[in-house]
């Protein structure tokens, strides 16, 4: 990405943003991914929260029986967040940095969703 490239998340990012209660199951939250063809989900929750792809592989692997677990059990808390001026090499540089595929992107309240599948289409 070259440095005079000003293209912000804005531009970028998935809507409408994607979320899932705290209390559905993990089966209902794979099933919407697969559904949806998305990789991650919001759980609008305090703190900031996120439910993965990556997350149900870890618990499946683990041998755990995913339609007793609720996402709440399982989801990401605190994660970090972008807004939407930011512009994307800051976006590959946060990815980098904290090693994560997906940055829900907030003003005031959620808006959107960048992944790291977003930012490679986006140098592409």
């Amino acid at each position: 990405m070259s440095s005079d490239d000003r293209t912000t998340v804005e531009d970028v990012m998935s809507t409408p943003l994607k979320t899932i209660s705290k209390d559905a199951t993990l089966m209902e939250a794979a099933q919407r991914m697969r559904d949806e063809d998305i990789s991650a989900l919001v759980v609008p929750h305090t703190p900031r929260a996120i439910i993965s792809s990556t997350d149900v592989i870890e618990v499946v692997a683990d041998g755990h029986e995913t339609s007793e677990l609720q996402v709440a059990d399982v989801m990401t808390t605190g994660v970090e967040t972008a807004t939407s001026d930011l512009y994307m090499e800051e976006v590959a540089a946060m990815m980098t940095t904290y090693g994560i595929k997906h940055l829900p992107v907030v003003d005031d309240d959620y808006v959107g969703m960048i992944s790291s599948t977003d930012v490679t289409a986006h140098l592409s």
